[in-house]
């Protein structure tokens, strides 16, 4: 019998998963059975990466225990700044975030698997770092402390970015984020990550080749093309004509549709609301109407919804976080799925080799060189 083929693998299972279900019928998105709304509602970053790489919510001892050893694992070593500082300051910041995993592998290496929660731990704790120490030298020179007394990875990360505490708003925003972020099962940089994982490579190499996923703009970077869109117009009357006239030419308008999710994104619902209440603080009249324009505008004409990156793109923007930073933040929170992904291969592995069906020339017959031509 013929193999089945479908487009990308889609309609495939590749695996199972205890971490997170989407699109399934009466469950949406979950983490470890948890619905997203009430994560995102109730529960903090900190308490999503615990229930992710621990299989449980914490208690308030745990909680408390966990948020200081991810503050203890910030720094950076000075090998490490001294890469970042040699990486150029106009590379991608995916580039950054993937050189600095690679490297710490180098200097922190794994070792044996039961190290892996430390790891994971570690680089949870130090990503943020990474992306904004090199951000902060190439932009303005400074060599910044990675070591900030905020309790919170959201704080840390608007912290480091803005050289004070943020706002409880601010920081609470980009908390949620990072929770809708944080899992979404076998995408494109999960399973990446899961192929590596299941050589019984490092998890340093796993979230590297993730990261390189995550990198290409079909699967991250919706959020800054995003941004670059709303940005272009200066009303929600030049959005209505800009956006018609790029589906009248056929135009790729990102941050719409979703490859699982076939009526609404449940994180764009979240990312919306925030959207309104950070435009709202800062007396935007224009980029929040200007995104509720070009949102009706497609689903009235091309039935495609808003998913998460869309609004997400002016959460960032309103609280002073440059658009080539988006989707390093991405990172910054899938760290948490993708190292609960790279212990859940390891826990009952199989090397992931799909068959692939040949369509090329029939069997040749060897030919001289001389005879050729």
């Amino acid at each position: 019998m013929a193999a089945k083929k479908t487009g990308g693998l889609a309609g495939i299972s590749a695996g199972t998963t205890h971490l997170c279900t989407v699109g399934k019928e009466g469950a949406g998105l979950t983490y470890c059975g948890y619905d997203i709304y009430d994560l995102a509602d109730n529960a903090s970053f900190e308490e999503v990466a615990y229930l992710l790489l621990r299989g449980e919510l914490p208690t308030q001892s745990q909680l408390d225990e966990y948020v200081a050893k991810i503050k203890s694992k910030r720094g950076l070593p000075d090998a490490l700044k001294v890469v970042l500082e040699m990486v150029p300051g106009d590379a991608h910041p995916m580039d950054v975030l993937r050189t600095g995993v690679s490297f710490l592998g180098n200097i922190e290496p794994e070792g044996d698997f039961s190290n892996q929660l430390d790891t994971a731990d570690r680089l949870v704790a130090c990503l943020p770092s990474m992306l904004i120490y090199w951000h902060r030298f190439h932009t303005d020179g400074t060599r910044i402390d990675t070591e900030t007394d905020d309790d919170s990875v959201a704080g840390h990360f608007l912290h480091m970015l803005h050289g004070k505490a943020p706002s409880e708003m601010h920081r609470k925003s980009l908390d949620t984020t990072l929770i809708l972020y944080a899992e979404h099962e076998f995408n494109a940089s999960t399973f990446a990550g899961r192929v590596i994982t299941a050589t019984l490579s490092d998890m340093h190499s796993a979230v590297a080749g993730a990261i390189g996923a995550l990198r290409g703009p079909l699967h991250g970077g919706a959020n800054e093309a995003a941004m670059e869109l709303i940005s272009r117009f200066d009303s929600p009357e030049a959005a209505d004509a800009g956006v018609r006239e790029m589906l009248a030419n056929k135009a790729l308008i990102m941050g719409f549709g979703h490859r699982v999710y076939t009526t609404s994104d449940p994180r764009n619902a979240v990312n919306k609301k925030m959207s309104k209440a950070l435009a709202d603080e800062v007396g935007d009249t224009v980029l929040y109407p200007v995104s509720e324009v070009v949102e009706k505008i497609m689903w009235d004409e091309k039935k495609l919804f808003a998913n998460a990156d869309f609004y997400a793109a002016t959460v960032y923007h309103f609280m002073g976080i440059p658009t080539h930073l988006f989707t390093p933040i991405f990172v910054c929170s899938r760290i948490t799925g993708w190292a609960a992904h790279v212990m859940e291969q390891r826990a009952d592995n199989k090397l992931i080799r799909p068959a692939a069906e040949y369509i090329g020339p029939a069997l040749k017959a060897w030919t001289p060189i001389e005879e050729r031509g």
